[in-house]
């Protein structure tokens, strides 16, 4: 666990230096949900109900797209294999980047849902925290599956390319787009093992109920288990280096 927090420590400084991305993971998703405010600002009842799926959206999306990329830098590089020469194993290199990037993702996510509560007026009826809570686990699993789809890509735009795959079905039955339960059967049935239809289900709720606890811990419950399995199978398809 010590090498796990050595590399977390490593992956930020390492981040500390890049405003660039830094700028991705905090700023773009703020710009993109005061622009959906901005949009429907004669029509707040409808930002009510899109804004809190988007909070489980964009933290997914930006994580996975920072995490794959930054991990096959590692190895195109040649940092990951030299790593792995030393007592540092690759599930240690996995939890330390699941770390890190879940510092970001806590930060990401007081600052998103601060955002989207405080300054674009977005109405929640549920407890604040819990809405925090629901970003960052969303965001760690945006993390995982990035740490899992880098190790099938050989260059950075293969890694961008993965996105499609893994993100795009998800963005399409989650529910941002028509309640799931309206879905034709086989996509309802598909819809239930795509884990961002959880974190949404989980945001929707924390909109519209006072107080449904077992529900919205159910669904991160969910949630902690994908990102627990793509970690596992990241850890097991991670390659020392790219040929």
């Amino acid at each position: 666990m010590r090498l796990a927090f050595v590399t977390a420590g490593r992956i930020l400084r390492q981040l500390r230096n890049d405003p660039r991305t830094i700028g991705l993971m905090l700023v773009v998703p703020l710009v993109l949900i005061g622009l959906m405010a901005w949009i429907y600002k004669d029509q707040p009842q409808i930002f009510d109900h899109v804004g809190p799926a988007l909070l489980g959206v964009f933290p997914l999306t930006v994580m996975f797209i920072v995490t794959s990329i930054t991990t096959l830098r590692e190895r195109q590089s040649g940092t990951l294999e030299r790593l792995l020469t030393t007592p540092l194993t690759k599930g240690a290199f996995m939890s330390g980047y699941a770390l890190a990037f879940g510092v970001v993702a806590l930060l990401q996510a007081l600052l998103a849902s601060a955002w989207s509560v405080w300054v674009c007026g977005m109405s929640i009826r549920g407890p604040w925290w819990q809405l925090v809570v629901v970003a960052v686990v969303d965001a760690v699993l945006g993390t995982s599956l990035g740490l899992l789809a880098s190790g099938f890509a050989r260059s950075e735009f293969q890694a961008v390319q993965f996105m499609p795959a893994f993100i795009l079905p998800q963005f399409l039955l989650c529910g941002l787009f028509a309640p799931r339960d309206t879905l034709p059967t086989g996509l309802k049935q598909l819809s239930d093992v795509l884990p961002l239809s959880y974190a949404v289900d989980a945001m929707n709720t924390l909109a519209t109920t006072v107080s449904d606890n077992s529900t919205v811990f159910r669904d991160i419950g969910i949630l902690v288990g994908f990102s627990i399995l793509a970690l596992v199978l990241g850890a097991l398809t991670l390659r020392r280096r790219t040929e």
